[in-house]
């Protein structure tokens, strides 16, 4: 009986170490790597492409079921020639990031340039803190580079959903951080900005706000893409709650390498705009920048994968707060809380 208790911990032990493995050798290429020419980088991302999309085929349905019900109005020729241009743009955002671990700053600042920052130097001179709505296009991760482009002082940083992996959390983490960016955990979000506040500090948070929310989180649904879409509604909840000026960062891909990120000014006073008005001036500027380049969106997530009609047969809005049909009003059945 004693050596059937400790089998499970014995393999928990086994797993752990496999993992701490992986770790070390992911970590070894990746520094080893990093450093190499970005032409090089772009010759190894070519060949990915080949075995990604011809050999391992990955999520191909999934990319081309979204594509396909995004834009009815294109032919097959055209959808694929976007479904071709995603896929080799998905290899050169894993090779891009990649380099994150070498760039010097000034190198950075030359391949991500960002346009209209002096007017966010201008609201936060002012005292008012800035938030920077943004999307899973592009290369998204050196976006992280935008403190280079702030006047000096200025606190910038970005939302990030923790790993699991305690190690691989840590070196994201690093990547990230790397350009003078500040990595605030999601749950600590209100907290932090609480803190800000009270120190009368203002700062610039970038929310990346496209991802598909858990069923316990959906309040508000949105036609993207002629499809009717579940949103996330917690980046404007905060926003309205500190009073922070609103941009949107419309991101370009100007050539391999090459980006150009322009802040637009959505509103100074989010408060004064009505529930979910926010978010949908937020999906309507991000659907024009994704319809003018589709292929640099992450088409390969399965985004639209949760519908009304389901929605609608099993959860309901108690009081503000999602619930499960089946356990709604049971004094011990616990309510999930808006995310």
């Amino acid at each position: 009986m004693y050596v059937c208790r400790k089998i499970p911990i014995f393999v928990g032990t086994i797993a752990i170490r496999r993992m701490k493995v992986v770790y070390y050798i992911f970590v070894f290429f990746c520094y080893l790597l990093s450093p190499l020419p970005l032409r090089v980088h772009y010759l190894i991302a070519d060949i990915v492409y080949v075995l990604m999309y011809y050999v391992i085929r990955y999520r191909r349905r999934v990319v081309w079921k979204n594509l396909t019900t995004s834009f009815p109005e294109k032919d097959e020729a055209e959808l694929r020639r976007i479904e071709h241009r995603f896929y080799r743009f998905l290899c050169d955002y894993f090779v891009e990031t990649l380099k994150l671990l070498s760039f010097s700053r000034k190198e950075m600042k030359r391949r991500v340039v960002f346009k209209n920052m002096e007017k966010v130097d201008e609201v936060v001179a002012s005292g008012q803190s800035c938030a920077v709505y943004l999307g899973h296009y592009g290369n998204w991760e050196w976006i992280s580079s935008l403190p280079l482009w702030a006047k000096p002082g200025t606190k910038c940083g970005q939302i990030y959903h923790p790993l699991e992996n305690k190690d691989f959390d840590r070196f994201f983490l690093k990547l990230r951080q790397r350009m003078g960016a500040l990595s605030i955990p999601m749950n600590e979000t209100l907290r932090r900005l609480a803190e800000y506040r009270s120190q009368k500090r203002p700062v610039v948070i970038g929310y990346i706000s496209d991802q598909v929310p858990l069923w316990t989180n959906i309040h508000h649904w949105v036609d993207v893409f002629n499809h009717d879409t579940p949103v996330l509604t917690g980046a404007e909840r905060i926003v309205r709650k500190f009073n922070h000026a609103v941009f949107y960062l419309d991101v370009r891909r100007l050539r391999r390498g090459f980006y150009e990120a322009e802040l637009k000014l959505i509103t100074r006073e989010p408060q004064k705009l009505g529930e979910y008005e926010l978010t949908d001036i937020y999906w309507r500027m991000l659907e024009e920048t994704i319809r003018r380049a589709p292929e640099y969106w992450l088409w390969s997530h399965n985004r639209w994968k949760r519908t009304r009609e389901e929605f609608d047969r099993r959860f309901e809005v108690v009081n503000g707060k999602v619930m499960p049909k089946a356990v709604a009003g049971s004094e011990s059945s616990a309510p999930y809380t808006a995310g």
